[in-house]
């Protein structure tokens, strides 16, 4: 899948086609890749209720009492379903002696769970959850649960993929550093927000939920000496650049440590950490869309996306990639 993958390269009035493995060509010795380095956990939960038995479904959000994922949170907020049956006080079996109870119930089905648990609870995860495919993949296959991670996924957090890392492999990232581009990693957790449609009638409307990231000191260090000099800062999809514009724009620079971020980038957002953006082809009227729009123009995604479909590119999670480079608007 990620051998196969195609990359638009977004230019001011045309469009390249090239393969993902060509991105090398086209990045700059000098530049600062950021990569998201999150994992995806097994959010994804089928149990119980009790004791009728009927089938019950959750998916984790985060943890209820913590800013990130911990491995011994037992209480966690969850999207549960069928919410209606899944009031305060409801029970959900998943065998081996687990057992969540609702604690609490929240607005659009969301719900806080406590766990009982015989082990300990990362093993539960492993043993019990999956990871939570967008609704459009057919098949929960073993295959499709393998390429649903990074191949650099290594800090756990996040109950969705950041898709743009999706089609880097291992040779190509040698590639990469062997053409001069310098790499830093960071880590976003994904939420479920981030991917949800914006229902209300005016972008400015919508309430984009926060997400958790931490910034390393070396990975703050390098995209520090990346702007003084300069040089072209590369973000390997949106979550990197959220991350990092929510970080800079309250710090006024990119500074290290743990933080949340509910910055929402529209149109006539100013942009001061990301130069150059690698992104998969987003959903209509998703937040994802709305800021790879503010970032390239509105004008210039529009054009990229009609040819996207005329080429017969992929969209969405497992589809192809594309290149762009900040508008000149957004600085």
């Amino acid at each position: 899948m990620r051998d196969a993958s195609r990359l638009m390269v977004v230019g001011r009035t045309s469009d390249d086609d090239a393969a993902f493995s060509d991105l090398p060509r086209y990045l700059r010795p000098g530049d600062l890749l950021v990569l998201n380095e999150t994992r995806v956990i097994p959010a994804r939960l089928i149990g119980q209720r009790w004791p009728t038995g009927g089938r019950a479904e959750l998916l984790l959000l985060a943890p209820a009492n913590a800013e990130r994922y911990r491995s011994d949170a037992l209480r966690w907020v969850a999207l549960a379903r069928p919410a209606r049956r899944l009031r305060e006080g409801a029970r959900i079996a998943f065998g081996n002696g687990a057992e969540a109870v609702v604690r609490s119930e929240r607005v659009g089905g969301i719900r806080e769970v406590e766990f009982t648990l015989a082990e300990a609870f990362e093993t539960f995860l492993e043993r019990t959850g999956k990871l939570p495919l967008p609704p459009y993949v057919r098949g929960d296959s073993a295959q499709a649960q393998r390429g649903y991670q990074t191949v650099f996924a290594r800090v756990p957090g996040s109950v969705a993929a950041p898709t743009a890392s999706l089609h880097f492999t291992p040779e190509l990232l040698d590639r990469i550093r062997a053409a001069g581009v310098e790499i830093t990693r960071i880590a976003l957790d994904v939420g479920l927000g981030t991917f949800r449609p914006m229902t209300a009638a005016r972008i400015d409307d919508h309430a984009m939920h926060a997400e958790s990231y931490v910034i390393s000191p070396a990975a703050s260090a390098a995209i520090e000496a990346a702007r003084s000099q300069g040089r072209r800062v590369v973000a390997a999809g949106t979550t990197v650049v959220r991350a990092l514009e929510g970080n800079i724009r309250e710090h006024g620079k990119v500074v290290a440590g743990e933080g949340r971020t509910d910055v929402f980038i529209t149109p006539g957002f100013r942009f001061r950490a990301i130069d150059v953006m690698i992104t998969n082809f987003h959903l209509p009227k998703s937040t994802l869309l709305v800021l790879v729009s503010a970032f390239a123009g509105r004008e210039r995604v529009l054009r990229a996306y009609a040819a996207a479909v005329g080429r017969r590119y992929r969209f969405y999670s497992f589809g192809d990639a594309m290149l762009l480079t900040r508008d000149a608007g957004a600085r």
